[in-house]
């Protein structure tokens, strides 16, 4: 989360109309725990984060900046992963309603 206390896993759905990144809890549930407004975002790759621990990084971290300029970071499982993230969120950010 933006708020990083912890790294938490979560399940996360792109959708373009409206632009929202849904996240849930993994184990299941029918209900988004929460949801970012991808219109008008900025999103870019993370090489290093100041107070992050070595596990943390591994050039796989990513950071969405909302319009309200609201910080979240997230985690994917892979490099490559994280470049297809990052595209996907920029193309929805772009032409989502």
């Amino acid at each position: 989360g933006h708020r990083r206390k912890n790294w938490k896993v979560r399940k996360f759905v792109l959708r373009e109309d409206p632009a929202y990144l849904h996240y849930y809890d993994p184990a299941g549930g029918e209900e988004p725990l929460g949801a970012i407004h991808l219109r008008g975002c900025v999103v870019t790759a993370v090489e290093d984060m100041p107070d992050s621990k070595k596990y943390d990084v591994d050039n796989i971290l990513f950071e969405i900046i909302t319009a309200n300029e609201i910080h979240y970071y997230l985690q994917a499982a892979s490099s490559t992963e994280r470049t297809e993230w990052i595209k996907a969120i920029q193309a929805v950010a772009r032409t989502g309603k």
